[in-house]
């Protein structure tokens, strides 16, 4: 077998073994806190955070769900960075923003964040901010799911079928599971482009 006939093998077991049941449960989420008048923020680092910005022109456009991702502003970002330290530049953005309990967060992480082994502190902190005001916490996670699944209201795990490529699959099937999302007639609230072009 080539690389990418097991590349692609991996991809279809990862399709075929992902939780239907939390998809949907993300999907109702979702469409609460937009019935509710809440916006959705989606937080990631790294290529979550390439994800994250495209996301949210999804859920703006198609479901026409007020979003945002904090890691659009860089300035603002390297601000935070530089004057409070890297853990809590989510929180802090978030409590600017007055998350309030209408609101959701969407968190795109490989390992779903871990104090212990030092990674992604600042999503969970900004998950324990959440919580703090009563929002809504989902996610998009690889690996166990790490704390965004431990903590999370609703939150789809990408299986990992290939130790050696946890972060690619994670990171492709992120944006494999938002278009689902996007696409969901519980969300859906817009027509696409092309499919409209007739």
């Amino acid at each position: 077998m080539t690389f990418t006939e097991q590349f692609l093998a991996e991809a279809i077991e990862i399709v075929q073994r992902i939780d239907r049941n939390s998809v949907e449960a993300v999907v109702s989420l979702l469409a609460g806190c937009r019935a509710a008048g809440g916006r959705l923020f989606i937080l990631g680092v790294g290529g979550s955070a390439a994800n994250a910005s495209h996301a949210v022109n999804d859920f703006r456009k198609i479901c026409g769900m007020e979003a945002y991702a904090p890691t659009d502003n860089v300035a603002e970002l390297t601000a935070r960075i530089n004057d409070e330290g890297w853990a809590g530049i989510f929180a802090g953005w978030l409590r600017i923003s007055r998350l309030r309990s209408e609101d959701a967060l969407l968190i795109f992480s490989v390992g779903g964040g871990d104090l212990e082994k030092h990674v992604s502190p600042n999503l969970v902190a900004a998950i324990d901010y959440a919580k703090s005001v009563g929002a809504r916490v989902t996610g998009i996670v690889g690996r166990d799911g790490g704390y965004t699944r431990r903590c999370a209201d609703a939150c789809i795990v990408v299986p990992v079928v290939n130790p050696k490529h946890v972060t690619p699959h994670t990171e492709a099937f992120q944006a494999v599971l938002w278009h689902l999302l996007v696409t969901h007639p519980a969300l859906k609230a817009a027509e696409t482009k092309w499919e409209s072009v007739r």
